[in-house]
């Protein structure tokens, strides 16, 4: 399918790797110029030079902390009039909520809540004022489903989903869309170190402990970060421009919901 988003400018905040990098491959397939973000610059600039030189699309990379004024305006400063905005961000590490103090607190509402607002705020009136806008956040299937040490990561992610739940609505008018993609287990970095942990405490390999994992999902499998990355392509496509204000569920069927 052509998703209509050729020549489109998307930023895309954590996508040197995972869940972030899976989106980045979408869209620059689907023809899109980017600006990349993360914070390991010799990965970015080789990531850059590798999807422009496969797709012939402009890739611009930004080293840079996403959560952190400086980063923002340099990710801004690099494409000031982005069709497409992918919030991501690392979440807070697993803990017990007892041992989160005020500090962790306000830093783990900034990466997952505060951030991608401040990130939409700057350019939303800009996609209005064009006639075209898809702003999609990876949030988590934490936000349906709790997990237990990711309290936080959930509650700031949640709160995004409720700040934006009006927002959405008062600009679909002007063909700009806000919509969420909750991730369910990836085959990720951040995953495997949840295996890790696992494995450490119970004496298991990792790989036992993937198999595990896998078998409490009725698909029987973790999820790849690139068909991840093709689903979020499509919420950014002309085609989706009547989905707002939704929460697209990608978790191999583990959520046992009918609505």
């Amino acid at each position: 399918m052509n998703l209509g988003i050729e020549g489109r400018k998307a930023i895309i905040c954590a996508s040197s790797r995972g869940l972030g990098l899976g989106t980045a491959k979408a869209l620059a397939e689907a023809g899109c110029d980017l600006v990349i973000n993360g914070r390991n610059e010799q990965l970015l600039d080789q990531i850059a030079k590798d999807l422009a030189a496969k797709h012939s699309v402009s890739v611009t990379p930004v080293a840079a902390d996403i959560s952190s004024p400086e980063g923002q305006q340099a990710v801004l400063n690099a494409c000031p009039n982005p069709d497409i905005l992918i919030n991501n961000n690392g979440g807070p590490p697993r803990r017990d909520f007892k041992e989160l103090d005020r500090q962790s607190i306000q830093d783990g509402v900034i990466q997952n809540m505060i951030t991608p607002i401040e990130l939409i705020k700057a350019v939303i009136d800009g996609m209005a004022e064009r006639k075209f806008g898809r702003i999609v956040n990876i949030t988590s299937m934490s936000v349906k489903m709790p997990i237990e040490g990711l309290d936080l990561s959930s509650g700031a992610r949640a709160g995004l989903t409720a700040f934006l739940a009006g927002v959405c609505r008062q600009y679909a008018q002007h063909n700009v869309t806000i919509n969420n993609v909750l991730p369910g287990k990836f085959d990720t970095d951040r995953l495997k170190g949840g295996f890790e942990r696992q494995a450490e405490q119970t004496g298991i390999s990792i790989e036992e402990a993937k198999r595990l994992s896998s078998e409490e999902i009725p698909a029987k499998r973790l999820g790849n970060p690139e068909e991840f990355g093709k689903a979020c392509a499509f919420m950014c496509s002309a085609h989706a421009g009547y989905i707002t204000g939704q929460n697209l569920l990608l978790d191999g069927g583990l959520y046992p919901s009918a609505f």
